[in-house]
């Protein structure tokens, strides 16, 4: 019954959905569970254009080796060529510090993406279902999250496809039965310790037995989801074009004003800035009425207010990650330019780009950042300390100019606004038994 219900179903899906599949060359990760051997059945019933990779993750011993060894037969036996790749998941979890699920995740997809481009397949299948749309709902919903979170696990995204969004788990255990076909049980999908497992062992069976139709009903509400999102995306689409005022090389400008007469300005702020990493939602909004130069910052990006328009840009691998300069170190080339550090044979009138400081003030190693909102010194020749703010507006310096400023800092202490003021208290006087002369040179 179900080798032609689920095939005839998964053919008439292809077809009116995922025709592109025809004549194409994929890729279909394969675990060794249930879910993607019968992916690679059905495809391979299909006469689809398929090749097998599988990834051991090396985490659960002998197992993860025959999980390898049956995907390996599996090939041989459909007469397919397969890719297996081995990954020291645990080392890349603590590297990255990232959990072992999200390590192998992006294993994972950065491998297929790499056979993908380099062996010319045009799409990458992954056996998602029904039941894992619905955990991933559930999660999200016990986190917070917005309509995104809510509207499921993308059909199509970039070169990966998932053609079994539309099939429940028990229909395809049962079409992989009805077939007599063999699968292997990953033991990790019984630990109750991952919330993903604990829903789909306790929580929605529950939820199934409450309503035999739940599944169903979920499928078409995720529907109802999906398809807001795609006039919500149209929307945006257009108050972008109203807001956006100018798009740089590697700055997007956006018009405040424009913004603040949209009729929910939060809501909108979300939908603008979501994909790039912000959680502050409170504080984006603020930047509306703040004064200018205050921003945000996520992971990968920045947004300034700037007088009348928001600025969004990438953040630099200078900015996310200050040079630390050593004890010892005579010459570092670092963002700021290149920093020469000696002992001078005699001390002379500072340039505006060398220091001479009391070497034994100083904590190692130094740290050379670029300014933050209440950052503050002592300036040379002044009493008292002064936020750096103040001094950049006193010194009338352009946004731009106080963008380019760096700090060389000792701790928590500024030792030096670079190419522009000494702090005070590590100047050289005659209690100064060691000098140390910095140079910044271009």
């Amino acid at each position: 019954m179900y080798i032609y219900r689920v095939f005839d179903q998964f053919k008439n899906h292809v077809n009116e959905r995922l025709s592109f599949l025809k004549g194409s060359r994929i890729l279909i990760a394969v675990s060794g569970g249930v879910d993607s051997v019968v992916l690679t059945q059905l495809c391979h019933l299909l006469k689809l254009d398929i090749a097998l990779a599988h990834c051991n993750f090396n985490l659960r011993g002998e197992e993860s080796d025959s999980d390898e060894s049956f995907v390996y037969e599996l090939a041989k036996e459909l007469d397919l060529e397969v890719f297996i790749e081995s990954f020291d998941t645990e080392i890349y979890a603590k590297s990255y510090k990232v959990s072992i699920q999200m390590a192998a995740r992006d294993l994972r997809y950065s491998w297929f993406e790499e056979l993908a481009e380099q062996l010319g397949f045009e799409y990458i299948l992954t056996a998602h279902h029904a039941d894992d749309e619905l955990e991933t709902f559930l999660i999200n919903l016990s986190r917070g999250t917005g309509l995104d979170g809510l509207a499921g696990i993308p059909e199509i995204n970039g070169k990966v496809v998932r053609p079994l969004l539309p099939f429940s788990r028990d229909e395809i255990i049962a079409f992989a039965k009805s077939n007599k076909l063999k699968w292997r049980e990953d033991s990790s999908n019984r630990s109750e310790k991952y919330l993903r497992n604990k829903l789909r062992l306790e929580v929605i069976p529950k939820l199934k037995d409450a309503n035999p139709k739940f599944l169903k009903n979920f499928k078409q509400t995720q529907k109802f989801l999906k398809d807001s999102r795609i006039i919500i995306n149209d929307k945006i689409d257009d108050i972008s074009n109203h807001v956006i005022t100018q798009v740089l090389e590697k700055q997007v400008h956006f018009n405040i004003q424009q913004i603040k007469e949209l009729t929910y300005p939060k809501a909108y702020l979300y939908e603008l800035f979501k994909d790039y990493g912000f959680t502050e939602w409170n504080d984006i909004e603020d930047l509306l009425n703040a004064q200018p130069g205050k921003y945000v910052i996520s992971k990968t990006h920045r947004l300034l207010k700037d007088r009348e328009k928001l600025i969004l840009s990438e953040l630099s691998e200078d900015y996310q990650k200050p040079d630390l300069i050593h004890e010892n170190t005579k010459e570092i080339d670092t963002a700021a330019g290149r920093l020469i550090l000696k002992e001078p044979e005699t001390f002379t009138t500072d340039k505006i780009n060398s220091i001479h400081i009391d070497k034994e003030l100083l904590k190692f190693p130094l740290e050379l950042r670029k300014w933050q909102d209440g950052d503050y010194f002592y300036p040379f020749g002044m009493k008292g300390k002064k936020k750096l703010s103040k001094f950049f507006k006193d010194e009338k310096l352009s946004l731009l100019a106080k963008e380019n400023t760096w700090l060389l800092c000792s701790g928590n202490d500024i030792i030096w606004v670079v190419n522009r003021r000494l702090d005070d208290r590590f100047k050289v006087t005659q209690k100064t038994k060691s000098i140390l002369k910095i140079t910044v040179k271009e």
